[in-house]
């Protein structure tokens, strides 16, 4: 009996002292994240290409995953998240057949994890960033406004270099996005009154190429949230009477964007219901005509208020739609969805062109500025004609302007954040929200 007692306290003690120096051990990395990797994390200069990977949540999507890491080039790999652990570095690292220098985790505890240059350092190094599903709200608390926003749109739009994400990674990743501020929201809610509490859509955030003017939704087919995508895009429509677009994905789908703005649609159809939705609302921006708060949505003008194309993803990834034109390339088929006393309906339809030649969807998903943050110079890639361009203090006062140059010199404008309007022709511009960091 006494050999035992003497056996339970040094047992106990052993649990004690390891006990201690975990935690001696996760104080060192930061008691504000945590932090998990696999292979060398040495910074390694490689040659990533810019990609934007949209997952819909549950199981990741193999395929989708190795077309992600492939524009890496070899190089680190870091995730990002609000909770969980390690889960990505040994898929990432070992089982996906993707050669890499390294997988890293970072976990946000809480906002003050945005300001430790450990962290900042790691991301600003990596070759392509992966956003993990959990809370979106908890990314916009922590992220939003402060150097986590400006590394993550410097790695795309600067860097050039490859991003993704999943459930709540994928639903921040649009110009517009449903932050979830007071929790989720359902779409027989959401239809029965676009302005319950819960409906919450903000931007400001996230600058993507490709995504201007665009919200995703994730989980779409468990539970069914075409509904409240509808409101979302409502909002957004009566917000700012523009073309607006939505991008969803149905679980175990993946919808990855390459530079050209074509993106290939993974899944397992036809074994599983594996889809991806590309919606557009109608040529003539017309909005509600029920949106008042309390009551049902309707939004039911002639030829349907939402234009569908639904996709099915492949193993292959042969189908492909294109975000430039917003033409469905291969595999997917075209509905119109309606709203009337928030009730949805979808009806078989065929693609309408919004005229493109001069119509705000391709100067909202055509037209490229990089970088941004801009450092000395600016750059304005356009399939069309542009006249003349601007830049403009958020108070409204002109610091430049000129006759229309691919180029543009920021030497001699203050760091700070500008409005960029890009004008078309004399009926037609574009603004767009840029920063100038020397």
């Amino acid at each position: 009996m006494c050999i035992y007692f003497m056996f339970a306290i040094k047992y106990t003690f052993m649990r004690l002292i390891l006990l201690f120096l975990s935690l001696s051990s996760l104080h060192l990395i930061g008691q504000d994240f945590d932090y998990y990797h696999i292979g060398d994390t040495t910074d390694v200069s490689t040659s990533p290409s810019i990609g934007i990977c949209l997952m819909g949540g549950a199981t990741e999507n193999d395929d989708g995953s190795t077309w992600f890491l492939e524009k890496a080039d070899g190089g680190n790999v870091v995730v990002i998240r609000a909770s969980g652990s390690d889960g990505y570095n040994d898929y990432f690292y070992n089982q996906l057949g993707v050669s890499l220098q390294s997988v890293e985790t970072i976990v946000f505890n809480n906002a003050s994890a945005s300001q430790n240059s450990f962290v900042q350092r790691r991301i600003q190094n990596a070759e392509a960033i992966w956003i993990a599903g959990g809370d979106q709200f908890l990314y916009e608390s922590y992220w939003k406004g402060g150097p986590i926003e400006a590394l993550l749109n410097a790695h795309v739009n600067t860097d050039q270099a490859p991003i993704g994400g999943t459930s709540a990674g994928m639903a921040i990743l649009g110009e517009y996005y449903f932050n979830a501020e007071n929790g989720t929201v359902t779409s027989a809610d959401a239809l029965n009154n676009p302005f319950d509490a819960n409906v919450t859509v903000r931007d400001d955030f996230l600058s993507m190429p490709f995504l201007a003017n665009t919200i995703t939704d994730t989980h779409y087919d468990n539970p069914d949230r075409k509904g409240r995508h509808a409101v979302f895009i409502a909002h957004m429509i009566t917000e700012n009477n523009s073309i607006n677009f939505g991008i969803a994905s149905d679980e175990y789908v993946a919808i990855c964007i390459d530079a050209l703005g074509q993106a290939t649609v993974f899944g397992e159809h036809p074994t599983y219901e594996d889809f991806a939705y590309f919606l557009r609302t109608n040529c003539d921006k017309e909005t509600p005509s029920g949106f008042t708060p309390g009551q049902p949505l309707t939004w039911d003008p002639t030829g349907g208020a939402l234009e569908v194309c639904v996709m099915p993803g492949t193993t292959s990834g042969q189908n492909i739609f294109d975000l430039n034109t917003w033409e469905n390339l291969n595999g997917g088929t075209w509905e119109s969805w309606s709203v009337s006393d928030g009730s949805l309906t979808s009806t078989s339809s065929t693609f309408e062109s919004c005229n493109l030649s001069i119509s705000e969807n391709v100067e909202l998903n055509a037209i490229v500025v990089l970088p941004n943050p801009a450092i000395n110079c600016l750059y304005i890639h356009s399939p069309i004609a542009i006249a003349s361009y601007r830049i403009i203090t958020m108070q409204g006062k002109t610091v430049r302007m000129d006759r229309y140059n691919s180029a543009i010199s920021t030497e001699g404008i203050e760091s700070g954040v500008y409005l960029l309007q890009i004008q078309i022709n004399e009926n037609l511009s574009e603004v767009r929200k840029i920063e100038i960091r020397h």
